[in-house]
């Protein structure tokens, strides 16, 4: 199966910040697609939203970022993942249970590494510590960015 990639990630490719240049590296060796959820595409777009109300890039750049990513998941780089909301459910209650009181993982955290299990994933690409551990935690593989 295909990689999962948090959106932070995703925005770090998309989005410069101060992770671009390791998303960027870590992009160049993808073999594979990674998996594209409703979750990423929610909170990219957000994300790109709350970059343009910081000031840290303008409308102009978020539209870039947006139609950047359109293409790349036109040409296959993303692959769109459809999934059981129950199955993910269920197992972001399991992690949230086994982790969280640990790791101090956050919800949406959570809802990620639950994505990427339920999916089958193999690797989980971030740059989030608490999501790094908890993917880790969970049985997937995180390289170092």
């Amino acid at each position: 199966m295909s990689d999962y990639a948090d959106t932070g990630f995703i925005c770090s490719v998309y989005a410069p910040d101060t992770n671009t240049e390791r998303a960027i590296n870590q992009m160049d060796k993808q073999r594979k697609p990674i998996c594209f959820s409703w979750l990423n595409q929610v909170e990219f777009r957000n994300a790109l939203r709350l970059r343009v109300f910081r000031k840290e890039i303008s409308s102009h750049e978020r539209d870039r970022s947006l139609n950047l990513l359109l293409a790349d998941l036109s040409a296959g780089v993303f692959e769109n993942v459809e999934l059981s909301q129950s199955n993910v459910l269920i197992e972001t209650e399991r992690l949230s249970a086994r982790h969280s009181e640990k790791l101090g993982t956050r919800s949406l955290d959570i809802l990620h590494v639950a994505m990427a299990v339920v999916l089958g994933c193999e690797r989980f690409l971030s740059f989030d510590s608490r999501q790094v551990k908890l993917a880790r935690a969970a049985g997937l593989n995180v390289p170092r960015l």
